[in-house]
């Protein structure tokens, strides 16, 4: 009997997995040394272990103004803020812990983002955010209060509803 040739690559690892390796180990090391480089050269104020995509803008006009938490995930096209030149304004805007920033989000000077919030993508927020909380829109209003979550932003009841359904999982096959 002869097997296909999907059947056969069933069983065996990808060719390529060194490359995505590879490719996923290259962009840590971007993400790592462009940290380093906002904090060193620019002032800011970045915890180590929070992770800020590529493509986000922070705030270079003040830069001492742009401050974030541990465990916190800002994902691409954010634009942080810091200053506001219209109302000749230089504020600092804080990010907490264990936050995640959705794509393409607007966080303007002065805001305050409390702890274990999660920002929904295409925000614009204009004001302070309590902690533990969900906030979407524009302007950013809070929807959802009194939720946790972990590291990089992740919503606690998400992932314990993931872990059973990967346990389901495992204990049918």
């Amino acid at each position: 009997m002869t097997e296909s040739i999907a059947d056969k690559n069933r069983h065996r690892p990808h060719k390529r997995s060194w490359i995505r390796r590879a490719a996923l180990a290259g962009r840590t090391i971007l993400i790592r040394v462009r940290r380093w480089y906002l904090c060193t050269f620019w002032g800011m104020d970045l915890h180590p272990t929070c992770v800020i995509s590529l493509k986000a803008n922070l705030d270079r006009t003040n830069p001492r103004g742009v401050h974030i938490g541990a465990g916190t995930t800002v994902t691409f096209g954010v634009v942080i803020l810091a200053h506001d030149l219209s109302r000749i304004v230089h504020a600092h805007t804080r990010i907490g812990n264990k936050c995640l920033i959705g794509a393409h989000s607007i966080i303007l000077p002065g805001v305050t983002i409390g702890d274990e919030c999660i920002i929904g993508a295409g925000s614009v927020v204009t004001k302070d955010v309590p902690p533990h909380s969900i906030c979407v829109g524009n302007p950013a209003v809070v929807v959802k209060s009194g939720i946790c979550t972990r590291e990089k932003g992740m919503l606690q009841e998400a992932y314990e509803t993931a872990l059973d359904r990967n346990q389901d999982a495992n204990a049918r096959s």
